[in-house]
This record gives structure tokens, C-alpha cells and sequence, in this order.
């Protein structure tokens, strides 16, 4: 199933400022986004559900990586919806 991403105003704003001052990462994260689209089982993605974070109206979010055994890797939190065939992304980040 293909989805359509719907970035929040967070996301889009960590996605203007990687590709500003790391364009490298932003290309990372671009290309995690494509495959989100196409297949959220793509293996790469490592997809899972977040226990610590909820969508605003309690959906379960999920974190995909977009890098793998990297300091300071980078993670996208979504959620399904909020219409059917739609993903959210809720942040685009490093992870601790």
C-alpha cells in the first residue's frame, strides 16, 4: 500500500534545517521518507511502535530509522491518519 505523508510544522522545520546545515542527513532522511510511501516493512527501516509517545488524539505512534549505529542517529515518528492511505510525521530527530 503507498501512503501519503502529511508533515507536521515540527517536522517540516527539522527537515529545512538538515537540509541547511547537514545536507547529508537530509539526504538520509529523504530517502526514509520514500520508502515510508512504499513499504513500511522495508526492512531498513527497522519500523516499530513507540511505547512513550502518543499521536494528539492518543493514535500509537511508531519510530523508523533513518540511520543505524550512528552517534546522534536519526529517527521519524509518525502515526497512521489521519484519514485512511495517510501518515503523519510527527518529528524528525536524533536519537539520544
Amino acid at each position: 500500500m503507498k501512503f501519503r505523508l502529511i508533515l507536521t510544522y515540527e517536522a517540516q522545520v527539522a527537515l529545512q534545517q538538515l537540509q541547511d546545515v547537514a545536507p547529508k542527513k537530509y539526504k538520509k532522511v529523504l530517502k526514509t521518507l520514500g520508502l515510508m510511501e512504499i513499504n513500511l516493512r522495508h526492512p531498513g527501516l527497522r519500523t516499530h511502535k513507540y511505547e512513550s509517545l502518543q499521536g494528539p488524539n492518543q493514535e500509537d505512534v511508531f519510530e523508523a530509522y533513518v540511520e543505524n549505529r550512528t552517534p546522534g542517529a536519526y529517527r521519524v515518528f509518525w502515526f497512521y491518519g489521519p484519514e485512511a492511505g495517510q501518515i503523519t510525521i510527527l518529528a524528525i530527530t536524533s536519537h539520544p
